[in-house]
């Protein structure tokens, strides 16, 4: 499937009566990281900020009220739809959520083209996970109203990897300079491909530790090497964790796998405890996208390096940021 990400979206010449839209990312998809540059994180995470201070100081705010998000999901979800339905609602949105998609006229064998059209008569913007790759790209083909990605197949997660780097600006308030290693799932983590394409601009060093099966992908290393990024793989944690200042643990993912014995033979490869944090620096912290399966111990998770809950708070703040942003009221 060929992959488009338009500049900009067509905008309608008729909007409501004396209604202000603005901003640099008004009416634009979010489809993929590679949209973004420094100064578009720069401003992606100022608004984010601001948004959290407001969230901490009133709660909810109009300013999206009047405005309706379709949530289409045609994969199971808990964090990514319930943070996207409380991004709109804190800014004073209505939500259409869809996340049985076998419950709707899919299941009678609309495309996704047809799909989104329909919905866009509703709803402002649509928010998207699906399970092919390339599949928010052909939707903001068709579409008129905005189109944010979220998640597809194996392929990016975008908006996944903002907060995650919104979480390492918040908690160690750099990035340049940091070593990163990436733990578990990389071939089918879509989300370590997306954090892995955003962090390639800043000043960073990366480690890939995981099962010979799990490795990341070829394409995705060689992109990096084209932007002279350090990159060095292991099979094992020992020899990395102490330079380690981010450590982002993702699930095997056993939907992934065809071979059930296969996913045996890896599920457990790596488990994260007290026992060996004890080698890890004081000052880094340990990042998941959750859900975890066993990954991360329980007892870790009052460890003050544990930031995963606060990484999904932080994922709020940014997708509220983008919904301002997308409907031009940032």
């Amino acid at each position: 499937m060929a992959t488009y990400y338009p500049p900009f979206r067509k905008q309608s010449p008729y909007l409501p009566f004396g209604e202000q839209r603005t901003g640099r990312f008004y009416g634009k998809d979010i489809l993929s990281v590679k949209q973004f540059n420094r100064a578009d994180l720069e401003y992606i995470f100022g608004v984010a900020h601001e948004m959290r201070e407001m969230v901490e100081r009133i709660g909810t705010f109009d300013l999206l009220k009047g405005k309706i998000l379709a949530n289409l999901f045609y994969e199971p979800s808990t964090r990514t739809s319930s943070s996207f339905t409380a991004a709109m609602e804190r800014l004073g949105g209505s939500v259409i959520p869809i996340n049985e998609v076998r419950y709707s006229s899919v299941a009678k064998g609309e495309s996704l083209p047809d799909t989104v059209r329909t919905l866009e008569c509703y709803a402002d913007v649509i928010v998207l996970r699906h399970p092919e790759i390339g599949a928010s790209a052909l939707a903001a083909q068709y579409a008129r109203k905005p189109i944010i990605n979220a998640g597809d197949g194996v392929g990016e997660h975008p908006t996944q990897a903002l907060l995650d780097l919104f979480t390492i600006v918040s908690e160690l308030n750099q990035v340049d300079g940091l070593t990163v290693t990436m733990l578990g799932d990389l071939k089918y983590g879509r989300t370590v491909h997306s954090l892995a394409r955003l962090l390639s601009l800043y000043d960073v060093k990366l480690n890939y530790v995981s099962p010979e099966i799990l490795r990341m992908p070829a394409e995705i290393i060689q992109e990096l090497n084209e932007k002279n990024i350090v990159q060095k793989e292991f099979t094992t944690l020992d020899e990395v964790l102490p330079q380690t200042d981010v450590l982002y643990v993702t699930r095997v993912q056993k939907e992934r796998f065809e071979n059930m014995d296969e996913y045996e033979s890896v599920k457990d490869a790596y488990v994260i405890t007290p026992e060996v944090m004890r080698e890890a620096k004081d000052r880094m912290i340990v990042m998941h996208p959750l859900p975890r399966v066993g990954e991360i111990s329980m007892e870790f998770d009052n460890d003050p390096r544990a930031a995963y809950f606060r990484q999904m708070e932080y994922g709020l703040y940014v997708r509220m940021a983008l919904l301002a942003m997308v409907l031009g009221r940032a």
